[in-house]
């Protein structure tokens, strides 16, 4: 048993992925003691159990980070516990399946012809909004007095603004960033992500669905 000395550091993300349906604490979180073999004996306390799981669906639960402490308390009533992790986390049940690589360039290759028609539709649908082609008649015809051919160094000018433009704004090319800050792209994709798993916890919490402290067994999961 712990002494009162020994003091246990937990850490759990936000949003984690186990592969098994019995879950340890080791399996959802990071944990630290200076005692080597409470550590070794926290990472196999058990958390929760998924039940009749579904191989269409994935299984999830939220999970206070209260149970955690309760679960390690059982084991160390004496330890102390600081948790430098999320307050309430998800838990997903994920069975593991490799797609072959047919599959994997066929699905990036469908993303990039989707992308590319829909970012093509856009700039044209906004050239032809603003009837750029005419601007640029206009502006040729006043600075030369000639009427333009068509394409002209505005036309050359302005389509490799849009390239360099485009380039700027994602710094990102194949697999060449520009510079080491993140790309807009996973900005938004990280605030995406945030919002999903913020909207998880709070649901689970209203339903009364959430792992917390004298929780029973809820929605197919429970604690062993």
């Amino acid at each position: 048993m712990a002494s009162g000395s020994d003091t246990i550091y937990i850490k759990a993300d936000r949003n984690v992925e186990v592969v098994k349906p019995e879950v340890t604490l080791g399996d959802v979180m990071k944990i630290e003691c200076s005692n080597p073999a409470v550590a070794s004996r926290v990472k196999t306390l058990k958390l929760l159990k998924f039940h009749d799981t579904d191989k269409k669906n994935q299984n999830r639960t939220a999970v206070s980070i209260l149970k955690v402490i309760e679960c390690i308390h059982e084991a160390y009533p004496n330890a102390d516990i600081q948790n430098v992790g999320e307050q309430d986390f998800i838990v997903t049940l994920e069975e593991q399946q490799t797609a072959g690589r047919f599959v994997h360039w066929l699905k990036t290759i469908f993303v990039v012809v989707i992308t590319f028609c829909g970012a093509a539709f856009s700039i044209m649908a906004f050239n032809n909004d603003v009837d750029v082609t005419k601007l640029f008649g206009q502006v040729y015809e006043s600075l030369t007095g000639a009427k333009s051919p068509g394409f002209t160094i505005l036309e050359l000018t302005y389509s490799l603004g849009v390239i360099i433009g485009i380039l700027t704004f994602f710094n990102h090319f194949g697999k060449k960033k520009f510079t080491v800050d993140p790309t807009p792209m996973e900005v938004e994709m990280r605030l995406y992500e945030n919002d999903i798993q913020t909207t998880l916890i709070e649901d689970f919490s209203r339903k009364g669905k959430e792992l917390d402290v004298g929780s029973t067994s809820r929605s197919g999961n429970s604690r062993t």
